[in-house]
């Protein structure tokens, strides 16, 4: 007999859990308001609720027959990991490459892209960042409209498939990160409101009511989320978690949910004896996401710096739309700042938002803030899901690498992104039920028709065409101009590793000169020089001191005393 459990407040009179189509009743536990225990047979099952429809368990830990069927145990003890325990490795100092598995390569799953590992510690990324892999509708989807927060999605390789990846990236050397979302779960296959209060009115997100983190009931929500985190990092393996949108997670009580999960995790890393951390995804520009809790911070290990990355992309490619506004005035001085203070809006006014925003980041965190030229966010909600590769010449890619991983910050790439990738990633789902299906797609063409995009011009994302199309090309890596595109990010990385000034987190030591109407900059790194020249002719660029090596470069470099001479559209890296 299987011992069978639910927290099931909404439930007025009785709870049965349903196995292979018979019923066994449950009862309530007198220790543990709200919740139902007793036993059955093992097998595939499902609660019902005062009479009502099977529905999967909220802790399901494999749902395989899809999000709406039944649920089925896992026993993760069986499952034999070629080690006795994961080597682990902390964050800083670190690059992470995002991955999604379902366009990663044309199969799609979790053994497809094990396969491709090597070609990650070929590139030397010690990190994995997989998109969510929680089930969601049909067989393709970004992964953020998941819903079942302890399941594997089935058509990835489901529970097993995940822990074999899992496995395969730790004996090469590889960590693996996880982007989890607790700020919603996605409009179909979401059955959490009908067991409890899942949700609430007290306040609202862009996906409509809050995960309930503070109203009544939050208690059991909040040990839900952190008992799912735990999870992964405990029987996946995982060795960080990404979170998403954390400003959206609305929470009023004293400690806040984002520090009750950092402390829950740092106590199972030292039970387990492996450096778990945690990353946000936030917009807030708050250095008290990443504050030590005993300093009054939350704690998490890092933060997205989505404002490096928007001085970045408006200084290659010269768009001005939407938040890049803030930075268009100045593209370079933007990027000089970022690299400097870490936030470009540390208490400034923001142009977009109508009011001043953020506030100043410690400059000895440096490692604390993600640096990145390209996420899937700001890939995949673009209209067509374009890459920089598709207006950028290899020489700007070039330059804009150089600038993320010659930083203070932990660097992060999105896949393909270190061979230029031609091929674009844009945004598809897969939902079975019609009427939403079309609210999708609708609404895409709606958000881009804003900014005079026509209809038949966005990509329809319930179309296979649209996925087939966001599918990594791997012949491109083999052939020019990515090859060498490749190999100058292979150089860069290996540069962050044998030299340490260039992984040095204070921002304070970092030293930007620049010309914004020349399009040119110098990042001082200890010894070292970044020369970026953005320009379309050739250009001196002054050095500070005598330059000594040209340690590197993509495009022509000669040194000239204390100038280095790029060509246009070229960077190097200079030993004075």
């Amino acid at each position: 007999m299987t011992r069978y459990e639910v927290w099931a407040p909404a439930a007025a009179e009785r709870v049965e859990v349903e196995v292979d189509g018979a019923r066994h009743p449950l009862a309530r536990e007198a220790a543990r308001p709200g919740w139902w225990q007793g036993t059955a047979p093992a097998g595939d099952y499902a609660f019902r609720l005062d009479g009502g429809p099977p529905l999967p368990d909220p802790r399901s830990p494999r749902q395989p027959h899809g999000p709406d069927g039944p649920s089925r145990a896992v026993d993760h003890a069986a499952f034999r990991w070629s080690q006795p325990a994961p080597p682990g490795r902390p964050l800083p100092g670190a690059v992470l490459y995002e991955l999604h598995v379902g366009t990663f390569t044309a199969a799609g799953t979790f053994a497809a892209a094990a396969e491709r590992l090597d070609h990650l510690v070929e590139l030397g990324v010690d990190f994995v960042e997989l998109l969510p892999v929680c089930p969601f509708p049909g067989k393709h989807g970004w992964g953020y409209d998941g819903v079942s927060l302890w399941a594997v999605h089935e058509p990835y390789g489901g529970p097993e498939g995940l822990k074999r990846f899992v496995d395969a990236a730790h004996r090469k050397g590889l960590g693996v990160v996880l982007d989890v979302v607790h700020n919603h779960l996605g409009p179909s296959g979401n059955y959490l409101p009908a067991y409890g209060p899942y949700f609430t009115d007290r306040h609202h997100t862009p996906w409509g009511s809050a995960v309930n983190l503070d109203a009544p009931g939050s208690d059991e929500v909040r040990a839900y989320l952190i008992g799912s985190a735990l999870a992964w990092l405990r029987d996946y393996r995982i060795d960080g978690l990404r979170l998403d949108a954390v400003h959206a997670l609305a929470d009023d009580r004293a400690v806040h949910f984002l520090e009750e999960l950092a402390t829950e995790v740092d106590r199972l890393a030292v039970a387990t004896n492996r450096p778990l951390f945690l990353i946000a995804e936030s917009d807030l520009n708050s250095p008290r996401t990443t504050t030590p809790r005993e300093a009054g911070g939350q704690g998490l290990a890092a933060q997205w710096s989505d404002d490096f990355h928007h001085a970045l992309h408006t200084a290659l490619t010269g768009e001005s739309g939407g938040y890049y506004g803030d930075f268009a005035r100045a593209p370079i001085a933007a990027v000089a700042r970022a690299l400097t203070r870490g936030f470009f809006h540390d208490g400034t006014w923001s142009s977009f938002r109508g009011r001043s925003h953020g506030r100043p980041f410690p400059p000895a965190g440096g490692h604390r803030l993600l640096g990145y030229l390209q996420t899937h966010d700001q890939v995949g909600n673009r209209a067509l899901g374009d890459r920089l590769s598709a207006n950028l010449s290899p020489g700007r890619l070039a330059c804009g690498a150089a600038l993320v991983l010659g930083s203070p910050f932990t660097p992060m790439l999105f896949m393909g992104e270190e061979w230029g990738a031609t091929t674009p990633w844009q945004y598809f789902t897969d939902h079975t039920d019609p009427g939403l299906a079309e609210a999708v797609r609708q609404g895409r063409r709606r958000e881009f028709a804003e900014h005079g995009w026509q209809a038949e011009e966005v990509p329809d994302p319930q179309a296979p065409a649209t996925v087939l199309r966001s599918v990594l090309d791997w012949t491109e890596p083999r052939r020019d101009p990515h090859a060498a595109l490749l190999a100058w990010y292979r150089t860069l990385i290996r540069l962050r590793r044998d030299r340490p000034e260039l992984t040095d987190p204070d921002l304070a030591a970092v030293r930007v000169e620049f010309d914004e109407a020349a399009r040119q900059l110098v990042v001082h790194r200890g010894p070292y020089r970044v020369a970026v020249n953005l320009a379309g002719s050739a250009a001196a660029l002054p050095l500070g001191a005598a330059g000594r090596e040209v340690v590197a470069a993509f495009g022509s470099c000669t040194l000239d005393g204390a100038t280095a001479r790029l060509g246009a559209e070229s960077v190097a890296i200079v030993r004075v």
